[in-house]
């Protein structure tokens, strides 16, 4: 099964364009995330709905943040995403009318929810500057600045 790497793209490009000087178009932030820029339109929708990020029109527009890292944490982007589960792992038949199944049902629904409810609660703990404190430490590790980055951004 393909894992949905949606929240881990989006984070990657939030921390890029918190370095950009200038907006960053769709079709540069699909290059970074190796996808087409109508899914990464799709995706930023949430975003600016929750106020993450704001976008401007025409020549020199693109996307920038609309607030600063420290506002956002992992959860809240998670949520600005439409909160897409976690696990892959499901229930085999969640109508079923045999009693076995129910009890399955019941005892690995329960565990499936309270771990969904443990990531999500780490996440919210987790500020996106925190994400850029780290990047920022290991590209000064290497010696490097964000324009030595090979990632179309």
């Amino acid at each position: 099964m393909k894992r949905d790497g949606k929240l881990s793209g989006v984070l990657h490009v939030l921390l890029h364009m918190a370095e950009m000087k200038e907006p960053a178009t769709s079709e540069t932030l699909a290059r970074a995330m190796n996808t087409n820029p109508v899914v990464v339109r799709r995706l930023m929708a949430g975003l600016r709905k929750a106020g993450f990020v704001a976008s401007a029109k025409g020549h020199g527009g693109g996307w920038v943040l609309g607030c600063p890292l420290s506002a956002m944490t992992l959860g809240d982007v998670h949520a600005a995403l439409g909160a897409p589960p976690f696990l892959a792992a499901g229930l085999r038949d969640e109508q079923s009318s045999c009693l076995v199944e129910q009890a399955v049902n019941t005892a690995l629904g329960t565990a499936y929810a309270e771990a969904e409810a443990l990531l999500v609660s780490r996440l919210h703990g987790v500020k996106l500057s925190v994400l850029a404190e780290d990047f920022q430490q290991r590209m000064q590790a290497r010696g490097l600045s964000f324009k030595d980055l090979h990632h179309d951004v």
